[in-house]
């Protein structure tokens, strides 16, 4: 019996790969010029931002406190981000407040946070060097890596409290 099943199961793969192999590719008699070689935009994207790298940066507003991080980035049917989704507050997600902004009223930075020391500003991301100053973008001695080396910036700006985006309508996404 064990026999039978076994060379039912071999004609059947033999029959499967005969069909598979007696298939001729269609031959194209038109001249259009294969997929491959369409135009592309580009190879290379110097000075570009990942988009999946943009979930998850950290909020700081001008005083150099983190207000929050951005959870979700939405675009219109052209393809150009208009919101930013920033979580406030909460504990790994949990409790966390979701507020949309405008993305233009963002302020990306390449430098680490600026800041006069951890005892002065607690909330200040740790790690940068410390110097005087806001993060205006200009100030090169908080560089701990150098901005074209990295597919992201280091932050964002964004002008107001935790506070007032705490008190901002809570974004809830439509089904």
């Amino acid at each position: 019996m064990l026999m039978k099943s076994i060379a039912a199961g071999l004609a059947g793969t033999a029959l499967l790969a005969t069909v598979a192999f007696a298939q001729n590719p269609t031959a194209t008699t038109d001249k259009a010029p294969a997929a491959a070689t369409t135009t592309t935009t580009t190879t290379t994207a110097s000075g570009e931002w990942r988009a999946s790298k943009m979930a998850g940066l950290k909020i700081y507003n001008d005083a150099n406190e983190s207000i929050g991080s951005i959870n979700d980035l939405l675009m219109d049917k052209s393809g150009a981000i208009k919101i930013a989704v920033i979580g406030v507050g909460g504990f790994l997600g949990m409790g966390e407040h979701l507020v949309a902004v405008p993305y233009d009223k963002l302020k990306f930075v390449n430098e680490a946070i600026a800041y006069t020391g951890a005892a002065t500003n607690p909330s200040a991301k740790p790690g940068a060097a410390t110097t005087t100053g806001a993060a205006t973008g200009t100030d090169k001695t908080a560089t701990t890596a150098t901005a074209s080396s990295k597919w992201y910036p280091d932050h964002a700006v964004f002008n107001a409290t935790k506070d007032e985006l705490k008190n901002m309508p809570e974004f809830k996404y439509s089904e």
